[in-house]
């Protein structure tokens, strides 16, 4: 396995690794590093990948310059070498909202976390971030999602999840059919009333690029993308009662 360094926004680099035995073709795991005066890691990879993804880094920036650390959830691909990336970088911290800092964080991370208010963005020098809870969706009582204000880019975790190998960036493609047959294998969405609410919600937001934690990045229609994956787990909802 090796890890591969793609910019798909400006200041923001996929650092994306194919794990070949997780399914057929293959299944992408996807970290995303933002640059700035105080540069962002979104999702840390699982411990025993951390020698690949930060060497990838490391190609990037100094891994000591690294600020702010976050992902989607607590699970150990989203936050499994967080430890690692904190003893890589002595000034980084966890930042992330504050749920998932009381259930989990506080006692997983050998640093104290940040507690990231979804009502007042961050700025990093070069990007303003905020965070976004989205509780169960895609799964996990602490779930959460970033947005990048500046370059209008939502990293999405979950969201839109996809098998084999892709492009580091794509341009209207289709999201959903992919994201469906992924759910039939994995079954790892939460079919709750609250998934397609959430979704249309996010889709709200102004949104040029979708960075996907297992899939290639996206840009085109992002409303219409969160819409239609929206109406399709509505669809299965009514499907399954």
């Amino acid at each position: 396995m090796d890890t591969e360094v793609s910019e798909i926004a400006t200041g923001i680099y996929r650092l994306s690794t194919l794990v070949p035995d997780v399914a057929p073709g293959g299944f992408a795991f996807n970290q995303y590093l933002v640059t700035g005066e105080q540069p962002l890691l979104f999702h840390t990879g699982q411990r025993a990948m951390f020698p690949l993804t930060s060497a990838a880094a490391a190609t990037v920036l100094p891994l000591e310059q690294l600020r702010w650390i976050s992902f989607g959830h607590v699970e150990a691909d989203e936050c499994g070498a967080m430890n690692r990336w904190l003893a890589a970088a002595p000034q980084a911290q966890v930042l992330f909202n504050g749920l998932g800092i009381n259930v989990s964080l506080n006692d997983l991370a050998d640093r104290p976390p940040v507690v990231a208010d979804p009502d007042q963005p961050i700025d990093t020098g070069g990007h303003v971030f905020r965070t976004i809870p989205t509780p169960h969706v895609p799964h996990g009582w602490e779930a959460q999602l970033l947005y990048d204000r500046t370059t209008r880019t939502l990293f999405c975790g979950d969201l839109f999840t996809r098998i084999g190998h892709t492009p580091p960036l794509v341009d209207g493609a289709d999201l959903i059919e992919p994201a469906l047959a992924a759910e039939d294998i994995f079954h790892s969405t939460a079919p709750t009333a609250l998934a397609g609410k959430t979704m249309r919600q996010l889709a709200e937001l102004e949104i040029d690029t979708l960075a996907l934690m297992h899939g290639p990045a996206y840009v085109g229609d992002c409303r219409r993308a969160l819409l239609d994956l929206a109406d399709a787990y509505d669809r299965r909802l009514t499907e399954a009662g």
